[in-house]
């Protein structure tokens, strides 16, 4: 098969799965596995799960980079960029679309905008609770998360999240270097990615990582400003979509960039799209600077994930059997649990449930979201059905 007919079966593939891929990250990589793997069997079960154990260990939306590296395997570095863009292109148009009609119409006071906020405190109250399950299941992870939780709370800025996951990293690492056992090495000759290549990746990752805001803080641009918020913001996320919520709310809310009911119901239209939650990013660019901004802020919060991906596989191996830097991933992770818990009440649940009709609706979507396992989509719909009707 000539290059080109592989690109254009990843194109095909992946767009057909960015416009059915309902339900999060963790629904994502099931689409992905029956797809890819059983379907198509472009890569062997060994290898998908290595590939996706790397993901979880990155920052970034973890199915996107599965996306990414599925798509390298595939089809090279091209075959990842295509791979990218069929599976975000319709929820970057969707939210572009979206953003347009609220500034447009002036929508953002509709009862269906409540109802849809409602659903964005059920989505996330849902996805602290299975986290939370996995990533404190011990009494030592547990307090991390509630240090995590009461620092977030007392102290709301951009910066206080990233310090909150650095001095969790650091107490995990003390706390387990000696417990997190070595796991089975990698096969990752399968992955076309030279070292060479890797090192460039990562060092333009933490280059702009370092560089980005000492240039937003000496330049009056728009746009850079925009573009350093959003790359930190995708830099920084350990734990999923769910967790760009606090930061992108402290980046672009009290700064005046958008106002909270603008956010609010934003993030409630991103549950009703399929595909990756970070383009939540698509949305709030687009607010702010219409859709050329909307295609500039995907770009900049999807671009760490690029960077990481490929500059990380060549070394995965070596990282994983690092009993201490597991160490350190468990204490991060269990302080992205606190940082979902303090999201849930500041702002999801102080902007959304404010009367008993509210909390209502929300107990209603939390049963058939939670217990009756009905699809996300239909949660979405009734939500913005009940606030039509009722607020």
């Amino acid at each position: 098969m000539t290059k080109l007919k592989i690109w254009l079966e990843i194109l095909m593939v992946s767009t057909r799965l960015g416009l059915t891929s309902f339900g999060g990250p963790t629904a994502h990589l099931g689409y992905f596995h029956e797809e890819y793997i059983r379907r198509r069997k472009w890569m062997d079960e060994k290898s998908y799960a290595d590939l996706v154990a790397l993901c979880q260990f990155l920052p970034g939306p973890a199915s996107s980079q599965v996306g990414i590296g599925l798509g390298v395997m595939r089809g090279g570095i091209i075959g990842g960029i295509i791979s990218f863009l069929g599976f975000t292109l319709p929820s970057v148009i969707a939210l572009i679309i979206f953003a347009t009609a609220l500034q447009t119409f002036g929508i953002e006071d509709a009862g269906w905008i409540d109802g849809l906020k409602i659903v964005a405190v059920v989505v996330v109250a849902h996805a602290i609770l299975g986290m939370a399950k996995n990533l404190t299941p011990d009494i030592k992870r547990k307090t991390i998360a509630l240090f995590a939780l009461v620092v977030t709370l007392l102290w709301q800025t951009a910066y206080t999240q990233i310090a909150v996951i650095l001095i969790a990293g650091f107490i995990g690492y003390l706390l387990y270097r000696e417990e997190a056992s070595k796991d089975e090495k990698l096969n990752v000759s399968l992955f076309p990615i030279s070292k060479k290549l890797g090192y460039f990746c990562l060092a333009l990752f933490f280059g702009l990582l370092i560089f980005l805001p000492i240039l937003s803080n000496f330049s009056s641009s728009q746009w850079i400003t925009m573009f350093d918020s959003f790359y930190r913001s995708g830099s920084l996320v350990f734990g999923g979509g769910h967790v760009v919520l606090p930061l992108l709310e402290q980046e672009f809310v009290p700064t005046g960039w958008l106002s909270e009911q603008e956010f609010l119901a934003g993030y409630g239209a991103a549950q009703a799209v399929p595909g990756p939650l970070f383009t939540f990013a698509t949305y709030i660019g687009a607010v702010v600077a219409g859709w050329q901004g909307g295609l500039f802020a995907t770009f900049a919060i999807f671009l760490p994930a690029f960077l990481l991906i490929l500059g990380t596989l060549p070394f995965w191996d070596d990282l994983r059997s690092n009993p201490k830097i597991k160490g350190a991933l468990m204490g991060v992770n269990a302080s992205v649990v606190g940082i979902l818990f303090s999201a849930l009440y500041h702002p999801i649940w102080t902007s959304s449930i404010q009367e008993s009709i509210d909390f209502a609706i929300a107990a209603i979507l939390f049963c058939m979201l939670v217990y009756w396992k009905l699809p996300p989509w239909v949660v979405v719909l009734v939500g913005a059905i009940a606030g039509f009707l009722f607020l």
